[in-house]
């Protein structure tokens, strides 16, 4: 494949036993499944099934196509970007917004306002449908999120949330008391086994770590701060349901309805803290809570 970055490796002995595209998916742990399946890899020099249970001393190649023309239109779209270098960007996405576009909605989400802002100069590493996306948040949570330029930057701070080099910590407001000042929840997370637009708390799930710090007590809620250990697909909204204090106005997992008229669920990215791709240098990004935070705030009793 002439247009493709290629990845050589030998398989050591912690890694004999794995499956090729879990492999892949330790490689470059932002790409989807459906785009690890989409990969070429070989194996001693013939092409695998991704099922194939690697063995030590095995030299895996995998090919990663570079990213073809996006057939995504740039949009103007007025976008806070707090933090911006040469390698990436931090943007603060509103509550409502796409992170990337999906097969039915394909307009009006941040990719389309990255690819106006950078001018398509994004990295390629996770596909033509979601250039620069180095992680995601949902649509209706707001915050910080971290955007490659290069493929380079993306293989840095895919590689820092691995190693969590990189904290996230969000702030949140959750149905009741919590009845400590701080806490963790460790229940590992994957696919709702009824409700597949759903995840839960699954035994045998991808192991998750959230953990909580109370900031301020309310009459019927708590204000709190929550930090990040692991970046499962909803994480914090299924940890929290699970220990029975469900975000504000969560419509999947909350409380069928709310007394609030919020934006969405009461939960922000506010503080993302990395290191500059290449460098030692610690950047931290704060920004304030924003107005569905800062409404509870002030009702809070």
């Amino acid at each position: 494949m002439s247009n493709a970055k290629e990845i050589q490796l030998e398989v050591d002995l912690e890694e004999a036993g794995t499956r090729l595209d879990v492999f892949i998916a330790s490689l470059v742990p932002e790409l989807s499944r459906t785009r690890v399946q989409q990969l070429i890899a070989l194996v001693n020099g013939k092409e695998a099934k991704k099922s194939y249970k690697l063995k030590y001393g095995d030299e895996v190649s995998v090919q990663i196509p570079e990213a073809r023309p996006l057939e995504l239109e740039a949009e103007d779209i007025p976008l806070q970007i707090p933090y911006e270098d040469e390698n990436m960007l931090i943007v603060n996405k509103p509550a409502g917004m796409l992170t990337h576009p999906t097969s039915i909605e394909r307009e009006h989400t941040l990719v389309n306002a990255l690819l106006y802002h950078c001018k398509g100069k994004l990295s390629g590493i996770n596909g033509v449908m979601r250039p620069g996306i180095v992680h995601r948040l949902d649509r209706d949570t707001s915050g910080l999120l971290m955007i490659a330029k290069n493929d380079f930057a993306h293989a840095s701070l895919s590689e820092q949330i691995k190693t969590r080099a990189a904290k996230r910590y969000y702030l949140a407001f959750v149905e009741g008391n919590l009845k400590e000042d701080f806490g963790t929840i460790n229940q590992p997370i994957d696919r709702h086994p009824t409700q597949k637009h759903k995840m839960a708390v699954v035994e045998g799930g991808k192991p998750s770590i959230t953990h909580w710090k109370v900031l301020k007590r309310c009459k019927d809620s708590t204000y709190a701060e929550m930090a990040l250990e692991t970046g499962r697909t909803h994480q914090i909204r299924v940890h929290l349901a699970y220990i029975h204090h469900p975000i504000v106005s969560d419509p999947v997992y909350g409380l069928k309805s709310s007394k609030y008229n919020l934006h969405g669920q009461a939960l922000q990215a506010y503080k993302l803290s990395f290191l500059k791709p290449g460098t030692d240098e610690r950047v931290t990004v704060e920004i304030e809570p924003d107005e569905d935070i800062k409404k509870l705030l002030r009702i809070c009793q």
